[in-house]
């Protein structure tokens, strides 16, 4: 079972070596779908978020990671995570993709195609760290700091737990490790090392626009049905059902926060509402294929909850300016579906379990809980120490935030010499 789905996520030409038309379709636009969800979806979320002098100093950011990472990860990023037999990076044999060719196999898809589709991911994980430290950071900094992160960060544990490392035994479906964990842990460790904006402990600092971020995340709803659904690298009864579960999960994450915050404050805020939705879609991602409707619907719900009571603990108690809430969210969010994926996918527990090509096999909890904590704990520690070494390399380097004069200008006309809004 457990080699069942290593080689499913492996780029191994004995597993199937005929192209199969709907999957590959499918995967086509699953690709499409996650890249999607970073431009626009989460630049677009971002960007309304922050203040109407950051706007373009966000969506820059999102879009220029999406531009390196993508050249990095065709010359070495695919490589490192998924060549090699090393329990703990890659090697270099498939260096600029030498060994992709128009005729390579990844299970019933193109090899060039399941490249293309990781890319998406590696794309979109340090694009999400851009919400810990915005309207504060260098542009070149920003740069600097995920082009160094995707190699010793991303890469590394995409091999741990997909490319045949070492915790290759983790139920992992679509990133709850390789990209929330580790994507909330950087934006935690880099909103303290950074420290608070300005204005943060004096006043609270609204969205400057809210139609913006509620449509990115209504993009992110959508692509998320790429990210999950496309994981199952084949278009059928497992990708169905992974979207199934992605959208209640979604759903009941978004009502869950919405009566939350309605009960606890006096109002349903759209920025709650849409908060919330990000939490659920967050926290099923790593369970989004091995758990049924029902017990996706139970997760979205946990996660609403969850997350809710982090995002206040951390900006209200502790005072991290994680300024747009990406451990709260993405974080907990990974850590939590980590952990509930070692409950929800066991056939022992009827309706809440998964109904898909994992349901007809039972886990034992006790041993796959203590496999999804490892994987929680390592993914956790490593990302946080690798982290920070690299943003004091980094502020070393070119250093890492904008003088005060900058961040109370906006970073927009310092860093672009353009203003978002031309009034």
């Amino acid at each position: 079972m457990k080699k069942f789905i290593l080689l499913a996520l492996l780029p191994m030409t004995a597993f199937a070596d005929v192209i199969n038309g709907a999957d590959t379709a499918w995967i086509m636009t699953s690709t499409a779908l996650v890249l999607f969800m970073t431009l626009p979806g989460l630049a677009l979320f971002y960007g309304g978020l922050v203040r109407s002098n950051n706007i373009l100093s966000v969506l820059m950011q999102c879009f220029a990671i999406a531009g390196i990472v993508s050249m990095l990860w065709f010359i070495a990023g695919y490589s490192l995570a998924f060549s090699g037999d090393n329990p703990f990076i890659g090697n270099l044999s498939n260096f600029m993709l030498a060994q992709v060719t128009i005729d390579s196999v990844s299970g019933s898809i193109p090899e060039s195609l399941f490249a293309m589709f990781q890319m998406t991911f590696a794309i979109i994980t340090p694009a999400l760290i851009v919400g810990g430290f915005a309207e504060r950071m260098k542009f070149s900094a920003v740069l600097l700091f995920s082009s160094i992160w995707l190699f010793v960060v991303y890469a590394p544990i995409t091999h741990w737990v997909w490319g045949g490392g070492w915790l290759g035994d983790t139920l992992d479906y679509a990133g709850g490790t390789v990209v929330h964990i580790t994507a909330g842990v950087a934006a935690l460790v880099a909103a303290i090392v950074l420290g608070p904006r300005q204005e943060f402990l004096k006043k609270p600092i609204p969205p400057h626009n809210m139609t913006m971020t509620f449509i990115g995340a209504a993009m992110l709803w959508v692509g998320w049905f790429g990210f999950n659904g496309g994981s199952a690298l084949s278009a059928g009864g497992d990708a169905a059902m992974a979207i199934l579960a992605t959208h209640l999960s979604a759903a009941a994450g978004a009502m869950t926060w919405m009566f939350y915050e309605w009960i606890k404050f006096g109002k349903p805020t759209a920025l709650g509402s849409v908060t919330g939705m990000v939490a659920g879609l967050g926290t099923i991602t790593p369970a989004s294929g091995f758990v049924g409707p029902a017990g996706a619907l139970v997760i979205g719900i946990i996660a609403g909850a969850i997350c809710f009571n982090a995002v206040i603990i951390i900006k209200q108690k502790f005072k991290i300016d994680d300024s747009l809430d990406v451990f709260p969210v993405h974080g907990v969010g990974g850590i939590c579906g980590t952990i509930l994926v070692g409950f929800f996918a066991s056939k022992e527990l009827g309706i809440f379990s998964g109904q898909g090509g994992w349901s007809h096999e039972a886990i034992v909890i006790s041993d796959q809980l203590q496999i999804q904590l490892t994987a929680v704990v390592a993914t956790a520690a490593y990302t946080a120490l690798a982290t920070f070494v690299i943003l004091k390399i980094v502020d070393v380097v070119i250093g890492l935030r904008v003088d005060s004069q900058t961040e109370t200008q906006g970073l927009d006309l310092d860093s672009h010499g353009e203003t978002g809004y031309n009034l």
